[in-house]
């Protein structure tokens, strides 16, 4: 019981700057028929309204492409594709409206759900739908005629605003009508990545059979950039003859497609993750590492000089490591006054490292101090990362050697090229601030 409690309590706390972080920011979520069809979904709709119970708003775009499929299938309504579109003739439209119209109210029933019983109780959740999305028909290509399949003309961007600041989740679907009344059958990625990128979301998120983009050692991809994405598009294209092929591949290559667009359009990050994993949003959005695959213009995590609004996150980071006496205590105020020399790792504004930089010119000589790593990324080279930071700004100053204190990491920074040294060799300040009890080893760095 200890146990799980333990655990309970760590999961809070590793999820707090998380959900600070999310409160207030707008969110595009891409629901595929596939996702919606799948066993998992009521806990998807579960981890929906928790997000909007954390203050996060919300537009859910669904797509129908399997239940049009069945219902096509029942009618015998042949409905041929191009360049990958379904071309909606006359007798596909209402079977079309049907299927989508079905599963927008499921949606907003399960949306509903307040029973006391399911992790939804005392759910308060209000579900908007309308007109906010105006289509217009994808017209004729190479001779082929689209019929009623169209493309997103303009989206009621205020209209959906209005609906978000008054605490509602906005429900979107494929089917939308035209200026002259017409229904016209849209491709829902299309719809999310528009809504997503006129919102100025800071996220688009869709599901996917597997957990993210797999590497060849069966691993998730946490990061990709567009060009790498644009890599993998070239060899993920399915047969489209293949219809094994095409169940398997379709809705990542989607959701691909359309992240980026959205990322080059400006919407920082797009994740992907698995519809059949029970809480893999939650994990994703709420855990240091994330489970699936994000598709974004600069890294999630940066290297950068520390500013005056770090200090909280750099005190946090400093503190259990004071407390065990692996690093000289320093007081808010000695940061405050320091904050400059501080460099620091930014991942999604969680400080997960930092370092001091303390120039003593006349020697020529640099302390590199205060260095800290979260504990949950001391397994990479992120302690790598900072020194040659530290190493390049030194440089900059003129310095010739950088030296470091150090109690428990000694056999590190011998790994970095760093030599041990006498208390004597330090700068003359130095040596009279030497702390003869704590006993550190001194260590140098030709640069």
């Amino acid at each position: 019981m200890k146990n799980r409690s333990t655990a309970l309590v760590k999961g809070f706390r590793q999820s707090t700057p998380y959900v600070n972080a999310h409160r207030g920011k707008t969110m595009v979520i891409m629901l595929g028929g596939e996702a919606v069809a799948d066993k998992n979904f009521t806990n998807i709709i579960s981890d929906i309204a928790l997000l909007h119970s954390l203050g996060v708003k919300l537009v859910v775009v669904h797509g129908a492409r399997p239940q049009i499929n069945q219902i096509l299938q029942e009618q015998a309504c042949a409905t041929p594709y191009y360049k990958g579109i379904r071309i909606t003739n006359e007798k596909a439209l209402p079977l079309v409206m049907q299927a989508a119209g079905q599963l927008q109210l499921s949606i907003t029933g399960k949306l509903s759900l307040s029973l006391n019983n399911t992790p939804m109780a005392g759910n308060q959740l209000n579900v908007v739908s309308g007109n906010f999305v105006i289509a217009q028909p994808l017209g004729i290509d190479d001779g082929i005629d689209y019929c009623h399949s169209g493309r997103v003309r303009r989206i009621n961007i205020d209209g959906i605003n209005r609906a978000l600041e008054q605490d509602s989740v906005v429900l979107l679907g494929p089917i939308a009508s035209s200026v002259t009344g017409e229904c016209f059958n849209l491709l829902s990625e299309e719809v999310a990545t528009q809504v997503a990128i006129r919102l100025k979301a800071d996220k688009l998120i869709g599901f996917c059979s597997e957990q993210g983009i797999i590497d060849e050692h069966g691993n998730s991809i946490a990061e990709l950039f567009p060009a790498d994405v644009e890599a993998l598009l070239n060899r993920m294209e399915p047969d489209p003859q293949d219809e094994e092929q095409q169940d398997i591949h379709t809705g990542r290559v989607r959701f691909l497609r359309a992240a980026i667009s959205a990322c080059r359009a400006g919407v920082p990050r797009s994740h992907l993750v698995s519809y059949k994993e029970d809480g893999a949003l939650i994990q994703e959005l709420f855990s240091f590492d994330g489970i699936g695959t994000q598709v974004v213009m600069a890294s999630s995590e940066q290297v950068r000089q520390a500013t005056i609004d770090d200090i909280g996150g750099i005190f946090d980071l400093i503190q259990p490591l004071e407390e065990k006496g692996i690093l000289v205590r320093r007081s808010r105020e000695q940061l405050e006054q320091e904050i400059h020399r501080f460099t620091i790792i930014d991942r999604d504004g969680l400080i997960i490292g930092c370092a001091a930089l303390y120039p003593y010119v006349e020697e020529s000589m640099a302390e590199m101090a205060c260095v800290a790593i979260h504990n949950e990324y001391r397994d990479s080279n992120r302690g790598l990362m900072l020194l040659n930071h530290m190493k390049g700004q030194a440089k900059n100053m003129g310095i010739k050697h950088m030296f470091v204190l150090t109690t428990h990491s000694l056999h590190w920074f011998r790994e970095q090229g760093f030599v041990e040294m006498d208390v004597s060799s330090l700068p003359a300040i130095k040596q009279n601030l030497y702390n003869y009890q704590r006993r550190s080893k001194v260590l140098s760095l030709e640069l």
